[in-house]
């Protein structure tokens, strides 16, 4: 097995705890943009309507006073104008609200993706177990680790693969760094289904 130098690890601690830190600010922000996606929903949508009504109105309006007199034409043409002016305002904000709409929607497809994957079958590569509750080696925060009880031993596993023909090619390259005894397993809902063949 490779050899870890204390202050090596001491840095690697240091930096799974920034990265959680890091990774729940950011949960938090995706929290905080989704309550703000619905309130600008709302909001759009009680702007367009009431931007449906503005145009109506101004529409009626103009076509109420067409037939008055030259002078009251041109004054309801000045207006046109104006409400032109108005309306490529509005469909500037749309738009902005358009493209706003649209960022949200692929933060929240990603975690939608991510909390699928957490019910599908996934496979990993165990490097370690340990009869002591090591936490400080592993962290939720890093996706790409699984910290597993499996009585009486705490597994430390790298890695999260859709297919067994990418973890066991993973494996393989542990291997030649030296983790002879590393192997391939499958979990599913954060529990070791079962011990996979290497090859």
């Amino acid at each position: 097995m490779p050899f870890i130098e204390e202050s090596d690890l001491l840095d690697l601690h240091k930096d799974i705890d920034k990265a959680q830190i890091i990774n729940e600010r950011l949960l938090d922000q995706i929290k905080y943009k989704n309550k703000d996606l619905k309130k600008i929903r709302l909001q759009r949508n009680v702007f367009l309507g009431l931007t449906i009504l503005f145009v109506v109105g101004t529409l009626a309006i103009t076509s109420f006073t067409a037939g008055l007199s030259s002078k009251n034409s041109f004054e309801n043409q000045n207006n046109l104008l104006v409400s032109i002016d108005s309306l490529d305002a509005i469909k500037t904000r749309i738009d902005n609200l358009k493209s706003q709409n649209e960022e949200l929607s692929l933060v929240r497809e990603f975690y939608l993706a991510k909390a699928f994957l957490d019910k599908e079958t996934i496979y990993s590569v165990q490097v370690k177990s340990f009869v002591d509750n090591n936490v400080t080696l592993a962290s939720e925060a890093l996706t790409n680790t699984l910290f597993v009880k499996t009585n009486p031993f705490y597994a430390y596993s790298l890695g999260n693969f859709e297919t067994l023909d990418e973890a066991q090619l993973f494996r393989k390259q542990l291997v030649n760094m030296g983790f002879k005894d590393a192997f391939v397993a499958s979990y599913q809902d954060g529990k070791r289904v079962k011990i996979e063949d290497p090859y």
